[in-house]
């Protein structure tokens, strides 16, 4: 909350937990170590190329050579284009046209550097993890792995090189690991920031509730007291120098109670609330029966008891027209009855689901209470916040 009374605007998490796009300084240095990370891997293809080299003069060296070239520019593009820590997944066909060209390199590759070749295949496994993002590019690992343990032992002329497998295992399981965890610390990071948007909207809520409830009620009494005051002004001036006096004061506690509020110190009492509608009804007119002791009340509902009375009496005087109230208090219930308008007519006056008794069934949830209203025993308007058993409509 800003000095002024307005929300703030949403806050951006604390770092650290992510490879979220929204931290520039990372995101900058991820883009140039990563890549960096990845394209070093393309010293393990000078195996396959120096086997290549060595090979007899002719095409089938010429094309090894270009293949394993080819390879490694492919593989260089896969890392520096689809490698980065917040990079969106390839779509299939794509993703598939790339590791069918490298497929088909690694086996042009093999045409001179015979099963040193096969070397490529790591690369295309690594490759299809930052390709897919997803556990279907695991699939490539195992066909490759039957590659390097078959091809040798089938084609004439080639050894077996089952220590390949290994590095296909761990190249695969570690990167497939390292985007994983990425991908996570980008959702957690996500979910923070919506978190903290959603917090920030419940305080506006919160604010805007209390709003209602602080202003509404004062306002309702001081316009109360100031028609009372403006009808005795040729009557009784002294009494209308009292109720203009007692207006400024209304004024001034409405003031505080925005600003104790906004401090977040405001606090509401049952016992205050009562006194407070007491003399609201005194000065509105109306007979009024309101209880003085509160010791049945338990202490966790005091304060939803308290709101409940501001949200009873300001509709009392907004609306009933009412010459009798009578406010009842029992451990677990707490009721206001009017013999104003009526519980039908009430709704069609105004009196019915607004803003305050939103807000007030909001606080009555939160605290294990439910709120009703309907017609009461006076013949007008009855508000009930109880958490004993169903009696009324509830809200």
């Amino acid at each position: 909350m800003s000095t002024d009374g307005t929300a703030d605007a949403p806050r951006r998490p604390a770092q650290g937990a992510g490879w979220a796009p929204d931290h520039p300084r990372r995101a900058a240095r991820m883009r140039v170590v990563g890549p960096v990370l990845g394209v070093v891997w393309l010293v393990f293809l000078l195996q396959p190329w120096q086997a290549a080299w060595d090979a007899r003069p002719g095409a089938e060296r010429d094309l090894s050579l270009a293949a394993v070239a080819l390879l490694a520019a492919s593989f260089a593009w896969v890392v520096t284009r689809r490698a980065a820590p917040f990079a969106r997944p390839t779509p299939l066909p794509q993703a598939a046209a790339v590791l069918g060209v490298q497929l088909a390199l690694v086996a042009l590759s093999t045409l001179a550097a015979e099963e040193v070749g096969l070397v490529g295949l790591v690369f295309v496994g690594v490759s299809a993890i930052f390709l897919l993002r997803d556990p279907r590019a695991l699939l490539v690992a195992p066909a490759s792995i039957a590659a390097i343990l078959v091809l040798p032992r089938v084609v004439p002329g080639w050894e077996p090189i089952d220590d390949l497998v290994i590095s296909v295992v761990l190249a695969t399981l570690a990167v497939f690991g390292f985007t994983q965890l990425v991908q996570r610390n980008r959702q957690l990071q996500a979910a923070r920031d919506e978190v903290a948007v959603l917090a920030v909207e419940q305080e506006r809520e919160r604010i805007a509730r209390d709003m209602h409830d602080i202003l509404g009620h004062s306002l309702t009494v001081i316009s109360v007291k100031a028609e009372l005051a403006s009808r005795l002004m040729d009557v009784d001036a002294d009494r209308a120098r009292a109720e203009v006096l007692e207006v400024q004061g209304l004024a001034r506690a409405a003031l505080a109670d925005v600003r104790g509020m906004v401090a977040g110190t405001r606090a509401v009492t049952l016992a205050g609330e009562l006194a407070g509608a007491r003399q609201a009804f005194d000065a509105a007119g109306i007979e009024a029966d309101v209880p003085g002791a509160l010791d049945a009340v338990p202490d966790h509902l005091r304060e939803l008891f308290a709101w409940a009375v501001r949200e009873g009496t300001t509709n009392v005087l907004r609306h009933a027209a009412a010459t009798r109230v009578a406010v009842t208090l029992s451990a677990d219930t707490l009721t206001i009855d009017d013999d104003g308008a009526d519980g039908v007519a009430a709704d069609a006056a105004g009196r019915g689901p607004g803003t305050g008794l939103a807000g007030l069934s909001e606080r009555a949830r939160r605290a294990g209470a439910r709120v009703e209203t309907g017609r009461g025993p006076l013949g007008g308007y009855r508000l009930r916040v109880t958490t004993a058993p169903t009696g009324g409509a509830t809200r």
